[in-house]
């Protein structure tokens, strides 16, 4: 039994259903126009096992503006229909998936997407009255494999200044509803402007759509700079501008925030550079700290080098987590600035003495190389020469000893010579005699 309604007599046949919101009384379908035989989507609205057929005419009233729209981003308008219990809406089909489907994107891309869709909606914004989407999120934007961009899901669309106003019922995404929408006030041409923002930061954040809570703080402010380190600087200023909680601090409309994106280089990547390269330090005396420094820059304009200094791992070294190290030191460790000058510490005192080590200093970076060393070599000072010294005691012995034995040769000579002399004139006498 098929499991799909029956709109054949209507000329349409259900081929699979693509969603739904059924507590809101809503399901989508894509069916096959029977007369041309082309894919369609149709979307069911069945008021009366749901919301009541009191907003069957805001329904009419969103089939009069697709009616009206004709922009190759926005699937055109094709019928619409009663059923028993609601009616029926059909547009043209896109073959592209929504951004809440996981993909990846690039910087370069998802700016393209903002650009598509910021045209369209230049597109509803210049016309008369303004036409404001109320519910731009991941799940209403297709994009295709070459990046085409279809906003869709016009159910809470508002025309006019008039519409534009404070309604009874907030309706939108939370997360990618304004303030003033979430608030029930009055809508402005940058209301929607906030939903863009959202959706883009989710996509540079690899963020989904029921997550994006996650990234906001009690000011209802998206946090994202921390998460997306490799784009430009007027990348990140140009989202944080599309996402304020406040309207007026947000672009007044899509066509400036379309004139002020489109200049923009968006996948701006820092480079690093460490000078010195390599290190050679000696100690003098044992137990010495050693130090140097290097020189972390960045040249590329309107980007921030951000990093820390890691350890290559040694098989004599203590194991260690890689930003610790036994013996080295660096401060600052991790670094946020495109100049930052940092000093080697080297405690020798835990090292062999006469002894010459080779270690890697590592720099990991949101740069380009990724990351940087540097060359360390480490020479420690030799254990000093000394001669034993003799205790104080047995020095004054030694001396006393020298002494009386200089004085006792000293006077036994004295004696043999008197002796010597004294026997010599005895003989000289006789032999005179």
């Amino acid at each position: 039994m098929n499991p799909f309604p029956d709109f054949q007599p209507r000329g349409y046949r259900i081929q699979r259903e693509l969603g739904s919101n059924r507590s809101g009384g809503r399901i989508t379908y894509l069916a096959t126009e029977l007369d041309t035989q082309q894919s369609v989507v149709l979307k069911q609205f069945q008021f009366a096992s749901t919301a009541g057929w009191s907003v069957y005419d805001a329904y009419q009233r969103e089939i009069q503006v697709l009616r009206g729209l004709n922009h190759p981003g926005i699937p055109r308008y094709l019928d619409s229909f009663e059923t028993d219990d609601g009616f029926c809406l059909v547009q043209e089909y896109k073959n592209a998936p929504s951004l809440a489907e996981p993909r990846s994107f690039d910087p370069e891309d998802v700016k393209q997407i903002a650009v598509s869709l910021l045209s369209i909606l230049v597109y509803l914004q210049n016309r008369i009255p303004p036409v404001i989407h109320r519910d731009i999120k991941p799940e209403n934007v297709l994009v295709s494999d070459d990046l085409q961009v279809y906003l869709v899901d016009f159910g809470f669309a508002r025309i006019g200044d008039g519409e534009v106003a404070m309604s009874s019922v907030v309706k939108g995404t939370l997360g990618f509803m304004p303030p003033e929408q979430l608030f029930n006030r009055q809508l402005t041409e940058a209301s929607d402007l906030y939903g863009v923002g959202a959706t883009l930061i989710c996509l540079l954040t690899a963020t989904k759509s029921a997550d994006i809570g996650e990234l906001m703080d009690d000011n209802y402010r998206i946090d994202f700079k921390s998460r997306i380190p490799k784009v430009s600087l007027p990348w990140m200023a140009w989202l944080e501008k599309m996402v304020q909680p406040v309207p007026a601090k947000r672009y007044a409309n899509a066509s400036d925030a379309l004139e002020a994106l489109k200049p923009i280089y968006v996948n701006r990547v820092p480079t690093v550079t460490a000078k010195p390269e390599t290190l050679e330090l000696e100690a003098t005396k044992l137990g010495e700290t050693l130090t140097a420094t290097v020189m972390l820059s960045n040249r590329v304009p309107d980007t921030v080098l951000v990093g820390r200094w890691e350890f290559v791992s040694h098989p004599k070294d203590l194991p260690s987590k890689p930003e610790k190290h036994h013996w080295i030191r660096i401060k600052p460790d991790r670094i946020e600035g495109n100049r930052s000058l940092c000093k080697i510490k080297v405690d020798t005192g835990k090292l062999r003495a006469n002894a010459v080590y080779h270690r890697q200093l590592k720099f990991c970076s949101n740069a380009e190389p990724e990351t940087v060393t540097v060359d360390l070599t480490v020479k420690t000072a030799p254990v000093p020469i000394r001669l034993p010294v003799p205790p104080l005691r047995r020095l004054l012995v030694l001396f006393a000893m020298a002494t009386l034995l200089s004085f006792g040769v000293d006077t036994w000579w004295g004696t043999t010579l008197f002796v010597a002399r004294s026997i010599a004139r005895s003989i000289d006498n006789l032999w005179s005699m």
